[in-house]
C-alpha cells in the first residue's frame, strides 16, 4: 500500500533509539516488508505486524493504518528474538 505520510510516535522513536534501529531501516520496512499479522480490531487504527529482511538482519516493524488518509503510524520497531520465533520469524515458536 502507498502511505500519503508515514508518522513516528513518541514510544516508536524512543524504542526504535534504544535498539538501534534508524528511521530508514523502519521507513524501508514500511515500503518492503511483508505482513505477518493482521490486529483489525486495534485502537485507533487496525494495524499489523510487518516482517523486513534483507542480507544483513531481521527486522519486525508494527504499524497503525489510517485508511481515510493513508497515513502510516509506526508503532514500534524490534529485532525479534531467535529463540522467540520460528526460523522464518513470521511465527512463534510453540512454548
Amino acid at each position: 500500500m502507498e502511505y500519503s505520510a508515514i508518522v513516528f510516535s513518541q514510544h516508536a522513536f524512543t524504542r526504535m533509539f534504544s535498539r538501534g534501529i534508524s528511521p530508514q531501516l523502519v521507513e524501508r520496512a514500511v515500503q518492503l516488508g511483508e505482513v505477518i499479522a493482521e490486529y483489525p480490531d486495534d485502537q485507533p487504527y487496525p494495524s499489523v505486524l510487518l516482517l523486513f529482511k534483507d542480507a544483513k538482519q531481521v527486522l519486525h516493524v508494527v504499524i497503525g493504518i489510517d485508511a481515510q488518509s493513508k497515513t502510516c503510524h509506526i508503532i514500534t520497531a524490534y529485532w525479534p528474538e531467535p529463540s522467540l520465533w520460528n526460523n522464518d520469524f513470521k511465527t512463534r515458536r510453540k512454548k
